[in-house]
């Protein structure tokens, strides 16, 4: 079973992790679990209230393929966790390690997008967020989730591919990758009335 890691912090941001662990586990089989990266009990930006089972300390115990990191405004606070070494650890170990919006500084603080291909919600929101990042020569501007050296990066507005390339990276066969992403681009091939 291939596993993949979702880190939750209080306040994370509702479709970010959504399609991963909707579709991830009950449609394509891979082993989703659930950290917290602090309190048991979080609530969503969007209000749900949820218990998370496992904490950063049993990341070892759950030896997940890919470690996902989800936004939340709670990344642009003083009261941003910090786990820096355990995201250098499991990349340098050979897993990857993904970002998606706020998520995305979490990856720059731990000086994991200096060196390769990534993107985040815009250039300054790593550069004011993040004081140590200095991978702004490898930053592309772009709309979907980019994927280099085993680190997936995303805006916040890109959930899709998000997701499409953390089940790559998770040992999902391509042909099931492509057809995710073509089921979910569907709806955008229509005109603003519903005809295609």
């Amino acid at each position: 079973m291939h596993k993949v890691a979702v880190l939750l912090c209080d306040g994370f941001a509702d479709w970010e992790y959504a399609l991963i662990g909707g579709t991830g586990g009950p449609f394509y089989g891979l082993e989703i679990q659930y950290v917290t990266l602090g309190a048991a009990y979080l609530t969503s930006q969007g209000g749900m209230k949820v218990e998370v089972d496992n904490t950063l300390a049993d990341l070892a115990r759950l030896r997940p393929l890919v470690i996902a990191v989800i936004g939340g405004t709670i990344w642009e606070t003083d009261h941003a966790p910090e786990f820096s070494e355990l995201l250098r650890h499991h990349h340098q170990d050979g897993g990857t390690v993904a970002g998606i919006c706020g998520g995305t500084l979490a990856l720059a603080r731990a000086g994991l997008l200096d060196n390769c291909a990534h993107t985040s919600n815009a250039p300054a929101f790593l550069t004011d967020n993040a004081p140590s990042y200095s991978g702004q020569g490898h930053y592309l501007t772009q709309p979907a989730a980019v994927s280099d050296a085993s680190v997936i990066t995303a805006p916040g507005t890109a959930p899709v591919s998000f997701a499409a390339e953390v089940f790559r990276a998770a040992g999902l066969a391509a042909k099931a990758v492509m057809q995710f992403r073509t089921m979910l681009a569907a709806e955008h091939n229509t005109d603003i009335t519903g005809r295609t």
